[in-house]
């Protein structure tokens, strides 16, 4: 059956996707995404009509609205970007994956049979290269928080340590190097070194940043990945990320790729992976994020400027609730072009990596609805979070939405068992919202013949196929819960 998940985009708000198991209103076990994100505005404006028009039209566009992934994160707001086929949207992606100055990316197609399960036969892989003219320091990463960490994990976690220069970052597809019978690490430097050779890199393989994701427990075809390399260093160019973006998918239906110009020219260009096992608390999720912007602070705030954009947007989302081994932020600048604003800088990262964490979600396995959650009012930041959360993983309530259901008990229901006794303060005086009506104020339900029709035309205008290779729209289901108390969390 057609899988559903709502998520949820927003600073302080959370997104949500989920799995319609039962077909009908409200039917059925359902698992989903959630995104889970604060925000400071409080009201949302419901833009039906305008919704149900986009709708109908929606097979006849052809054309790409323009940019507008910030308001996917502001409750209220819907982003308007539409694509009507594959072509379309991946057209839009090679104008906006421009590569920054001073990087080059190439990718190699493989066969392999896997160890652990040669009846399979020849499983297609691909290596991706990201190659940087000349070494950096300006680098940073964020890592899974998973305890059973990837072996290309372990590693990038000890480059980021020692601080020494990189000049390349390798990343392959389909198997994950996460503790198999051999370990994992040594085959993971062993294409490091590899890929180092092929590219003459002075700084050997300690000079390359290794990357895997997929099946969980096979151990890297070490060789066939090494035979690669030279086909990858030859297909190195230096105009377009979308061979990146392709090359690291593996369940996701389509490539995520986005991208933000700051003052005086330089760009920063990002583009992940990942559509199931999704909810990073920085998970089989993968992204990268290149800027040839010369950076006149240190490394060191780098890697927390980093921590802080995946902080509000990458560990805001779900997917299925399941955290991945693999996940991995990386961020690299070939420091060509001039950049003394440290704020436009800071507002690019964080708008690019909240545009590929929405994009994640909307690309979740079987996704139909992506929800957004705002929480403001509460005690403080994290509790908003954990409200944010619950409701977005909340299989009930996103079964009603797969149904285009608007349950509402389900919503404030979510709410209430998060806040518990001890949060009676934040429950008096709660209001939610869907889609800008609200449902619930002043300790009672507000909803009407009229009402249940408008958020049930909500629901169903943000839902989408599920299983097309590109994304049709993004307009999400828009939820907001403002909380009682007057507590500035969000």
């Amino acid at each position: 059956l057609p899988a559903t998940w709502p998520a949820c985009r927003g600073l302080g708000t959370g997104f949500s996707a989920t799995h319609e198991a039962g077909g009908g209103k409200g039917g059925g076990n359902v698992a989903g995404v959630a995104l889970c994100v604060a925000t400071a505005s409080a009201i949302g404006v419901c833009r039906q009509h305008a919704f149900q028009i986009r709708r109908k039209r929606m097979a006849k566009v052809h054309r790409v609205i323009c940019w507008s992934a910030a308001a996917a994160w502001n409750p209220g707001e819907q982003d308007d970007r539409m694509f009507s086929s594959e072509e379309q949207y991946l057209a839009h992606l090679q104008t906006e994956g421009r590569l920054p100055a001073g990087f080059r990316i190439g990718t190699a197609q493989l066969k392999f049979v896997p160890v652990e399960a040669p009846a399979m036969g020849m499983l297609p892989m691909t290596l991706t290269l990201i190659s940087l003219d000349e070494p950096t320091e300006m680098y940073a990463a964020v890592f899974t928080s998973n305890a059973f960490p990837g072996a290309p994990v372990l590693v990038g976690r000890r480059r980021l340590e020692a601080g020494a220069p990189l000049q390349a970052v390798a990343v392959n597809n389909k198997v994950s190097n996460v503790f198999p019978a051999d370990g994992g690490e040594a085959a993971s430097e062993e294409i490091c070194s590899a890929v180092a050779k092929a590219l003459q890199l002075s700084g050997g393989g300690a000079s390359v940043l290794p990357s895997s994701t997929g099946v969980i427990g096979w151990r890297l075809p070490t060789a066939e990945l090494i035979a690669a390399v030279p086909e990858a260093v030859d297909a190195l160019q230096s105009e377009s990320a979308l061979p990146a973006a392709r090359g690291i998918m593996t369940t996701d239906r389509y490539p995520k790729l986005s991208s933000a110009e700051l003052p005086g020219g330089a760009r920063v260009v990002g583009f992940a992976k990942g559509a199931g096992m999704i909810e990073p608390n920085m998970a089989t999720m993968l992204c990268y994020i290149l800027t040839d912007a010369d950076l006149s602070f240190s490394q060191a705030s780098l890697q927390a400027m980093l921590a802080e954009a995946v902080g509000d947007t990458f560990n805001a989302i779900s997917v299925d609730g399941d955290e991945s081994t693999s996940d991995t932020v990386a961020l690299l600048s070939s420091r060509k072009v001039p950049c003394s604003d440290e704020n436009a800088f800071r507002d690019a990262l964080r708008r690019v990596c909240a545009d590929l964490a929405a994009e994640v979600v909307r690309n979740g396995e079987g996704t139909q609805h992506v929800i957004r959650v705002a929480v403001s009012g509460a005690a403080d930041n994290a509790t908003a979070h954990r409200v944010a959360k619950n409701v977005v993983n909340g299989p009930l309530f996103k079964s009603a939405v797969a149904g285009n259901d608007p349950n509402v008990g389900r919503l404030v229901g979510n709410v209430g068992s998060t806040l518990g006794r001890a949060g009676a303060a934040a429950a008096d005086g709660c209001v939610c919202k869907i889609g800008g009506d609200v449902i619930f104020a002043d300790g009672r339900f507000a909803l009407d013949g009229d009402r249940e029709r408008r958020l049930s035309d909500h629901l169903e205008a943000a839902g989408m196929q599920g299983n097309v290779p590109h994304p049709e729209h993004h307009r999400v289901v828009d939820v907001e819960v403002q909380l009682g108390g007057n507590g500035t969390g969000q």
